[in-house]
């Protein structure tokens, strides 16, 4: 986009407009930018030409223009500027506007106190969203399925009630039964006859 943004200091000119259309709010007023210049002659500053803007705000920057900028405010405005050429009772005019982006109060003529703009109210009847663990897990511990976002990023599932397992049996030693030992048989003693000796 060829957009031409330029930041502008100047005072307010007139009191802003304020308007609620169906496209949102918008308001609108008038900033006079004066140039000042060293005289050399009298040695002192005085005041040059002056450019007036018109100022355009929309939406929520629209309201906050509405309930805080007053006509004089010393202001720093920043947006894009679209230059208009228009017909009026047979002469040109040339106008310059400013689409705001940002309007603060110059702080350096003066102090001003900042007060934030209330949020918007959820509807009723939604629900809030569960705030996300954003928490590093420390090194070596191991992470429950009962911890905010611990199934998103793990993808494990709630584990079931641990199963109770089967106790081993003690195993019965087999008892050897001793089986009996044959008995010697008594060998016959040699008679004198079966030795031959008489």
């Amino acid at each position: 986009m060829n957009e031409t943004m330029v930041c502008v200091v100047g005072n307010v000119a007139t009191q802003p407009v304020y308007r609620d259309a169906p496209t949102g709010p918008t308001a609108r007023f008038r900033l006079a930018v004066t140039a000042r210049y060293l005289d050399r002659e009298k040695n002192e500053w005085t005041d040059g030409h002056t450019n007036f803007f018109t100022v355009w705000a929309r939406r929520s920057l629209a309201t906050n223009v509405a309930a805080s900028v007053a006509v004089g405010d010393p202001l720093v405005v920043q947006g894009r500027l679209k230059v208009r050429t228009e017909q009026r009772d047979g002469q040109g005019w040339l106008s310059a506007d400013l689409d705001a982006a940002a309007i603060g109060h110059d702080l350096s003529r003066g102090t001003s106190a900042f007060r934030r703009s209330a949020r918007p109210e959820a509807q009723p009847g939604a629900s809030p969203q569960p705030e996300p663990n954003w928490e590093t897990e420390p090194p070596g511990r191991p992470r429950t399925t009962d911890e905010p976002g611990a199934g998103a990023r793990t993808g494990a599932e709630t584990p079931s009630e641990p199963q109770p397992q089967p106790q081993p049996q003690p195993q019965r030693r087999r008892q050897h039964q001793r089986q009996p030992q044959p008995q010697p048989q008594p060998q016959p003693q040699p008679t004198l006859e079966a030795a031959g000796m008489t």
